[in-house]
């Protein structure tokens, strides 16, 4: 575990496909530690013990879910979140405790984003971090690239684009300070944002869309 900001941590890298990267996030707070997103590596369990245990794992979309969602339930105790559209493939593994989408028990102080388009359940959230910075976590909506420009999660016969047009739209008119996607192909997922940077990352991507 990498630390990224005094209360974001970084998991250990993955490669599920060639040429392409991805990273699980703790996000440490007093009111109970948040995963986003989901890992596999073994070398995380410790540090996140260390680091406070977990109340909540969340999950962007279906290509997060694997066998240690049930790991991380029996290790930690922590409640799962999923789209309600993607429930079964999670359940196969674990039986999520919140259906985004539906009413339920909810982490306080996450702001949960439907955005789909790269899958039907695609979901990104924002939360307040150590000092008022707003972190958003786009999943696979948005990320980012071998350039360090980011970009739609768009795969074609996988991936709605007229769907993921109208989340980046709607995702544009957010105000982050830190964004951070589950799968990378360039050198790091997230990036610190100043200005009008995420207004203009947010166009190019949408400009490379079509």
């Amino acid at each position: 575990m990498q630390p990224i900001l005094p209360d974001l941590w970084e998991t250990e890298t993955e490669h599920p496909f060639p040429g392409l990267t991805t990273h699980a996030y703790l996000f440490t707070r007093p009111q109970g530690n948040i995963l986003f997103y989901n890992t596999s590596r073994p070398s995380a369990w410790p540090a996140i013990e260390e680091l406070g245990g977990l109340a909540w794992q969340l999950l962007s979309h279906q290509d997060e879910v694997g066998s240690s969602l049930q790991t991380i339930r029996e290790r930690f105790g922590a409640r799962l979140g999923i789209h309600k559209s993607e429930r079964e493939m999670a359940a196969e593994f674990c039986e999520p405790d919140l259906l985004f989408g539906e009413p339920g028990p909810r982490p306080d102080g996450v702001e949960i984003i439907p955005s789909p388009g790269h899958t039907p359940g695609s979901t990104c959230f924002q939360v307040v971090g150590q000092g008022g910075l707003r972190y958003l976590f786009t999943g696979d909506t948005l990320y980012r690239a071998k350039r360090g420009e980011w970009r739609a999660g768009m795969i074609d016969g996988y991936s709605d684009r007229s769907q993921l047009r109208s989340s980046l739209q709607m995702l544009r008119t957010l105000s982050p300070d830190v964004v951070i996607s589950s799968a990378f192909t360039g050198d790091a997922g997230h990036q610190r944002l100043s200005g009008n940077d995420w207004r203009e990352l947010v166009n190019n991507a949408l400009a490379a869309l079509g």
